[in-house]
């Protein structure tokens, strides 16, 4: 198999439907080999659900891959919830998760948004976490959110998304979307029908965490990383990812200590390219090895 190819989509071998505090259920799927070494999955957004994606770029024949749908996300409900819905409400689903099912530490793998909850979720549990895998990091800083909007305005559109009808949502959702096709590059078909509703569900939960900061601006998380355990912690940022800024990553290696940092040229923002494929799945490979995901330093 070509080190850029997915791993072939397998069935769940556990479903999970766990109630946690505040009238919220976490949908939470196990994929792998139930006796494998732990990995959790991080989905983006905020409130963009785990994607088959996300998990192909492990082995399913060595991890066991845990993939928790975050609070208003994906087959979470209530969908597109946002009462009782924050940062802090989502560190303590991944404890309850972690204890409920069995797992001593894991290896917490994320990506974008993902990457900002792996990173909050170390610093908040340092003993639960054996590695870190973080691609296209984001920081949740004042000067990132205002970047990804650029012309749109995150104030008006927010309450758009909770607008009484739904013309009006739903066009406030279309015009967030395009945004994120122009800084991911991409051009695909624009949502209609029912995939046009679940973007609104999805940007309502996206719109509630920006609003309020990721809850991440005291401490922000570049002073977390103060708190994360000495383990193997390797980022994976393209040079030319217009939604997560790269200066990121290089802020975070030199924040977390023995850090590596592999840079790619012309993935933007894409989970799927191949670049980012490979890189993934080799870093992967190589922890299930070897212990660590990279050779010390910055990579090339």
């Amino acid at each position: 198999m070509p080190s850029s190819a997915l791993f072939a989509d397998t069935p769940a071998f556990a479903s999970h439907a766990l109630p946690v505090p505040g009238g919220h259920v976490l949908s939470v799927q196990e994929y792998g080999c139930a006796d494998g070494p732990a990995a959790v999955v991080l989905h983006g957004g905020p409130g963009s659900g785990c994607s088959p994606l996300l998990r192909r770029v492990f082995d399913p024949a060595h991890w066991r891959i845990v993939c928790p749908d975050q609070r208003g996300a994906g087959a979470s409900r209530p969908r597109g919830g946002t009462a009782n819905n924050g940062t802090a409400e989502l560190l303590d689903d991944l404890e309850h998760i972690r204890a409920r099912l069995g797992i001593t530490r894991w290896v917490v793998v994320g990506g974008s948004w993902g990457a900002a909850l792996a990173l909050a979720h170390a610093a908040a549990a340092p003993q639960a976490v054996a590695a870190l895998l973080l691609r296209a990091s984001f920081l949740a800083r004042p000067e990132d959110i205002a970047a990804f909007f650029g012309p749109l305005s995150l104030e008006q559109l927010a309450p758009e998304l909770d607008a009484p009808d739904a013309a009006t949502r739903e066009r406030a959702a279309l015009a967030w979307w395009r945004r994120e096709q122009e800084l991911a590059g991409t051009h695909a078909a624009e949502p209609r029908g029912e995939a046009l509703a679940a973007q609104v569900e999805r940007l309502r939960v996206q719109a509630h965490y920006l609003h309020h900061g990721c809850w991440l601006q005291s401490p922000t998380l570049l002073e977390r990383c103060e708190a994360v355990p000495r383990v193997p912690v390797h980022l994976i940022h393209a040079r030319d990812d217009r939604v997560c800024p790269p200066e990121g990553a290089t802020l975070l290696q030199r924040r977390l200590r023995g850090a590596t940092l592999q840079w790619l040229d012309n993935a933007g923002h894409d989970a799927a390219h191949p670049a980012m494929v490979a890189a993934m799945r080799s870093a992967l490979e190589r922890y299930a090895r070897e212990g660590r995901f990279a050779d010390g330093g910055e990579h090339a």
